[in-house]
């Protein structure tokens, strides 16, 4: 077993309900061990048997056959998550205004150029690796830049927390 950060994209926003206890009795149920969750966002800390990508991937149909929606499940070991904060390439000066979204695969250059075409304003993002690296100006709620478009460009599903949220699921995995 290792330990895994596993990030669900996009859960309990719009019509895709889906409550901690039931995602932890799902992970428990696939033979993760000291399983919890943190906050309703699809944040779940777990030991997770085989191999993550198997662990991932088993998730994401059990999600969708219980709760009729499909969610990508994307996981990385602590290591890594740090690792990915550590790089961070903008000045914070809000951590709620900066972001980390942890992609499923690293995007292609001519995928990262298309998405470099979007005008962004003051907000700035930049792809490290396979995380996609983001801080607006006037915080995730009123954007300058298409997120959505951008992320349609690079062609890999990421999902994204801001960096109060990576520090405490930092802290969580110990």
């Amino acid at each position: 077993m290792s330990t895994r950060i596993v990030l669900l994209r996009a859960v309990n926003v719009g019509g895709a309900q889906l409550p901690m206890a039931d995602l932890r009795a799902i992970a428990t149920d696939l033979g993760a061990g000291d399983v919890s969750t943190y906050i309703a966002s699809g944040n779940l800390l777990a030991d997770v048997p085989d191999e993550p990508e198997t662990f991932d991937r088993a998730l994401e149909r059990a999600v969708e056959e219980r709760f009729g929606f499909f969610r990508e499940v994307i996981s990385r070991t602590p290591a890594q998550v740090a690792a990915a904060l550590e790089a961070h390439p903008f000045e914070v000066l809000e951590p709620k205004f900066s972001y980390v979204s942890f992609l499923a695969g690293e995007p292609t250059a001519e995928a990262i150029s298309k998405a470099e075409t979007y005008e962004t304003g003051d907000d700035r993002w930049q792809v490290i690796g396979t995380e996609m690296h983001i801080r607006y100006a006037d915080g995730a709620g009123r954007p300058q830049m298409k997120a959505n478009s951008i992320g349609r460009a690079l062609r890999v599903p990421g999902t994204a927390r801001n960096l109060n949220t990576v520090r405490k699921l930092l802290d969580l995995a110990g």
